[in-house]
C-alpha cells in the first residue's frame, strides 16, 4: 500500500459543465425519407442493403408544428360558441364575426325592456323573411377539420402532426395537374399578349365612365372607390396588371360596350360587334391566365360574372340591323349552355364559400359585402336564365343564408372599417339591386316559387309573415322606398317600374301555382288578367321611356311572355269579354314599344325567324277568334271590324315575307297562321325573344290608327273554344321560357 504524502499532486480531473449535452445521434438522410427505422451507424444497414450512400443528418432538426395560431383560434372560436348558445355575454374576439350574437343580445335587451318591433318590417325597412337562426344552426362542418382530429397528438418526424388539411389536398391537385382551364373556354396554341387587346387609356377611362353609369347601378358586383384607384395604377403600365385584374377590366369592356349604342364607331373607331368580341376574348385569356376554375379570387370571379352576362345578352348587339348601321349577323347564346355555364360558375362561388354568412362574416366588412353582392347578383341572373331554359334549376331556393347586401352607397364603405356602416336612409345608389335582393329573398321562401321548382324544399323554407302574401311585400316596397324616389331619375324611375312589373309578374304565376288545384270563380279568373295588363302597361312604360336608354341592355332580356300568353288565352276562350279591347291597346302599345313597328317594316330576317313566327301565330289566331265570333253575330255587316295595330303590323311583316319569298301565297301564308293549334304552339314555345337591336323604343314609332273593336255580350255562340285556363299548368314553363329572344339568324 502506498500514501500519498501531502506534498503529491492532485490528479486532474476536467471541468464538467452541465449546460453541455451528448448531441443525441439522428437517422440518416435516407431513412427518414423513407420513414424507416435507422440503426444510427455510419453506414446504416439500410443503405448498405441498397447500396447508397449514407449522409448522416448533423444538425438537429426542430419538430415541424404548421400554424400553432391557428390550433388555439379555433379553440378560442369552440368556446365563444358554447358561451353563445348559453346565452352567457361575453366580449369576442373579432367583433366583426359576431353579429349573430350581437343581434340575439339585442333581441333579448329589447325583449326583457318591453320593446316591440312591428312585424311587417324590420328597423331599416327592409322586408322580414321569417327568424333568424343561430349561425351554428346553419354553418356546415369542416370535413377536413374533422378528419384532422384523430392526428391530434402523434408523435413522430412527419408531417402527420398537422392533420390532414384542406390546402394541404389542394396544393397536392395543383402539384399533380397541369392547368386544366381549357375545359371551359379551349385550349390555346400560345399565349396572347393581353396588354395588345387593351384600349388605349384614354378610352379606359371612358369605358370605366360608360360602365359606371349604365351598368353598374343595376349589377353593383364592384365597389368603385378602391376599384377606381387599381384601374387608373393598371392604366399607366398594362405590361404589368395581374392576371385577376386583367380579367376584370376586359369584363368591364365588354359590359359598357354592351350598354351602348350605335354609335361605337365614332367614339372608339370600331363596330360595337368587332369591339365586344375582342374585349370577350381578352377577358377569356385573362381568366385562363389566373386559373379561374382553382382560383379563389373574388376579382377572377366578379369577372368570370360580368363575362357571362356580357354572353347572354350578346344578342342584342348582333341583332337585327337599323336603317343607318349594317351590323353582322351572330348566333346568340342557348340559354341551356348558358345555364350549364353558371353552374360551373356557381360551383366555384360555393367552393369560396360567399352563399354561407358564417364564411362571409369572417372577414373585413368591405370584404364581406362585395362577397354578399357577387352571390346575390349570381343567384338574381341565374334565375332569369333558369327562366329561360329550365324553370326547375335555379339558385332561388331556401338552401343558403348569405345576407341581403346592405343598403349604403359605395363611399360610406372603406376597406378600414371594422363595422358595418349603419344604413342612412331608404334611397341610395344601390337601390335597384337591394330591392330585387329583398323581392329575391321572399321568393325563394315562397311556397308558389317553391311549387315551380322543389317542392321538397318547403319544409326548410323560412315562415314569411302574413302566410307569405305578396300584398304585404308590395306595400312595403311601395310606401317604405319607391314613394320616396325621384320619377325624373333614372335609376329611380327605372326601379319603381321594373318592381311594379316584377311584382305582378310573381302575382300572375301565384295564380297558376293555386289554379293547378283549385277551381276558379268567373271574379277570381278576372283578377289575373289585370295582373298581365299591369305586367305589360309597367314594361311599356320602361322600355319607351328615354330616361332608361342607358338600361336597354337589361331590359331587352325581360320580355313579358307569361303575360301575352295569358292575355292571348283569355281572348281565345272568351274573344269578346268586356277587356279585350283594353287588351288589343295594351298589347298594342308593348309591341310598338318593344319592336318599333316603323324600323321593322320591310326587314326579311326578322319575320323569317321561327320564333317571330310562333308569336305571330297566337296573336292571328286570337284576331281569327274575335273575327268568327262577329261574324256568328252579324256584327260585321254592321260595322267592320279594324284590326288593332298590333295584328296590323304582324300582317303587314308577314305580307312583305311573303313578297320576298316570291313562291307563296300571301293569303295562304296569313291562313296558315290562323289554322294553328294554340296547345301545340305552346307546348313546342322555342326560347323567346327580345328585342332585336337595344336602340329600338327609344326613337319612336310609326303609329296605326287606334282601332274601335265592337265588343258584345261574351256568352255568344261559336266562340272559339281555345285552351281552357284550367289547362294551363299542364304546359310546361320552361317551353315558354317566360321570355323570348333571339335566334341565329336575327
Amino acid at each position: 500500500m502506498s500514501i500519498q504524502g501531502p506534498s503529491s499532486p492532485a490528479p486532474y480531473r476536467a471541468p464538467h459543465h452541465s449546460s453541455i449535452k451528448s448531441q443525441r445521434v439522428l437517422a440518416c438522410i435516407l431513412c427518414q425519407q423513407r420513414k424507416v427505422k435507422c440503426d444510427r451507424k455510419f453506414p446504416c444497414s439500410n443503405c448498405i442493403k441498397h447500396q447508397t450512400q449514407c449522409v448522416p443528418s448533423t444538425q438537429t432538426r426542430p419538430r415541424r408544428r404548421r400554424f400553432p395560431e391557428r390550433q388555439l383560434l379555433e379553440r378560442l372560436r369552440s368556446y365563444e360558441e358554447l358561451l353563445r348558445q348559453n346565452k352567457i355575454k361575453f366580449e369576442p374576439l373579432h367583433k366583426d364575426s359576431s353579429s349573430t350574437a350581437r343581434s340575439e343580445d339585442l333581441q333579448e335587451d329589447s325583449e326583457d325592456s318591453g320593446a316591440e318591433q312591428p312585424e311587417s318590417e324590420r328597423s331599416d325597412g327592409s322586408f322580414p323573411t321569417g327568424p333568424s337562426k343561430p349561425k351554428s344552426a346553419c354553418e356546415a362542418k369542416n370535413i377536413w377539420h374533422a378528419l384532422s382530429q384523430g392526428f391530434r397528438g402523434v408523435n413522430n418526424d412527419g408531417d402527420l402532426n398537422d392533420g390532414v388539411r384542406e390546402v394541404m389536398v389542394g396544393k397536392t391537385w395543383d402539384n399533380l395537374f397541369d392547368n386544366d382551364d381549357h375545359l371551359l373556354f379551349g385550349s390555346r396554341q400560345a399565349a396572347v399578349e393581353l396588354s395588345t387587346l387593351h384600349p388605349e387609356p384614354v378610352h379606359i377611362f371612358r369605358l370605366w365612365q360608360i360602365y359606371l353609369e349604365n351598368v353598374n347601378p343595376l349589377l353593383r358586383v364592384t365597389h368603385t372607390p378602391t376599384l377606381q384607384g387599381r384601374i387608373i395604377e393598371a392604366a399607366s403600365n398594362l405590361t404589368n396588371v395581374t392576371p385577376a385584374l386583367e380579367a376584370l377590366m376586359f369584363g368591364i369592356y365588354s359590359m359598357a360596350v354592351l350598354s351602348l349604342g350605335e354609335d361605337c364607331q365614332t367614339s372608339f373607331g370600331m363596330p360595337k360587334n368587332e369591339l365586344l368580341r375582342k374585349f370577350q376574348f381578352g377577358c377569356q385569356q385573362a381568366l385562363l391566365n389566373c386559373g379561374f376554375l382553382r382560383s379563389a379570387d373574388r376579382d377572377c370571379l366578379t369577372a368570370l360574372y360580368l363575362y357571362l352576362v356580357s354572353s347572354a345578352w350578346r344578342f342584342v348587339v348582333f341583332g337585327l340591323p337599323t336603317k343607318s348601321v349594317q351590323v353582322s349577323v351572330h348566333p346568340s347564346t342557348n340559354p341551356r349552355s348558358l345555364s350549364s355555364m353558371l353552374g360551373i360558375a356557381s360551383r366555384i362561388a360555393q367552393r369560396m364559400g360567399i352563399q354561407s354568412e358564417s364564411n362571409n362574416s369572417k372577414y373585413p366588412v368591405l370584404e364581406a359585402e362585395m362577397r354578399r353582392r357577387l352571390w346575390w347578383s349570381f343567384v338574381l341572373f341565374d334565375a332569369r336564365i333558369s327562366e329561360l331554359s329550365d324553370y326547375r334549376t335555379t339558385l332561388l331556393a331556401p338552401t343558403w343564408d348569405c345576407k341581403i347586401p346592405l343598403n349604403v352607397n359605395d363611399f360610406d364603405i372603406r376597406p378600414e372599417m371594422k363595422e358595418p356602416p349603419a344604413v342612412q336612409g331608404k334611397i341610395t345608389e344601390g337601390l335597384f339591386t337591394i330591392l330585387r335582393c329583398e323581392l329575391g329573398e321572399f321568393i325563394r321562401h315562397s311556397s308558389f316559387h317553391l311549387e315551380f321548382t322543389n317542392p321538397s324544399l318547403k319544409r326548410v323554407a323560412k315562415d314569411l309573415p302574413g302566410g307569405g302574401n305578396l300584398d304585404a311585400l308590395e306595400r312595403i316596397i311601395e310606401k317604405g322606398y319607391l314613394d320616396h324616389c325621384d320619377s325624373h331619375n333614372s335609376l329611380h324611375f327605372m326601379t319603381i317600374w321594373m318592381m311594379r312589373t316584377t311584382i305582378s309578374k310573381h302575382r300572375l304565376l301565384e295564380y297558376y301555382s293555386r289554379c293547378c288545384y283549385e277551381s276558379q270563380t268567373a271574379n277570381q279568373s278576372d283578377t289575373p288578367m289585370l295582373y298581365a295588363f299591369k305586367v305589360l302597361e309597367s314594361d311599356t312604360k320602361i322600355i319607351s321611356s328615354p330616361l332608361t336608354k342607358g338600361f336597354t341592355w337589361f331590359l331587352h332580356s325581360h320580355f313579358p311572355l307569361p303575360a301575352y300568353i295569358h292575355i292571348v288565352q283569355e281572348l281565345i276562350k272568351q274573344p269578346t269579354r268586356t277587356e279585350a279591347k283594353q287588351a288589343w291597346e295594351v298589347m298594342s302599345d308593348n309591341y310598338e314599344a318593344r319592336f318599333n313597328a316603323s324600323i321593322l317594316v320591310g326587314t326579311s330576317d326578322f319575320v323569317s325567324n321561327p320564333v317571330f313566327n310562333t308569336f305571330t301565330k297566337i296573336l292571328l289566331q286570337a284576331w281569327d277568334a274575335l273575327e268568327n265570333a262577329s261574324r256568328n253575330l252579324g256584327t260585321a255587316a254592321q260595322e267592320p271590324l279594324v284590326p288593332p295595330r298590333i295584328v296590323s303590323s304582324l300582317k303587314v311583316r308577314m305580307a312583305e315575307k311573303a313578297r320576298n319569298e316570291q313562291n307563296g301565297n300571301m293569303g295562304q301564308q296569313l291562313g296558315d297562321f290562323t289554322n294553328v293549334d294554340i296547345t301545340d304552339l305552346l307546348m313546342s314555345m322555342p326560347m323567346g325573344f327580345g328585342n332585336p337591336n337595344s336602340g329600338y323604343g327609344m326613337t319612336g314609332a310609326d303609329t296605326y290608327p287606334v282601332d274601335q273593336v265592337p265588343l258584345t255580350n261574351p256568352s255568344i255562340p261559336g266562340q272559339s273554344p281555345g285552351l281552357p285556363i284550367a289547362q294551363m299548368h299542364q304546359m310546361s314553363w320552361a317551353s315558354m321560357a317566360w321570355a323570348f329572344r333571339e335566334r341565329r339568324g336575327w
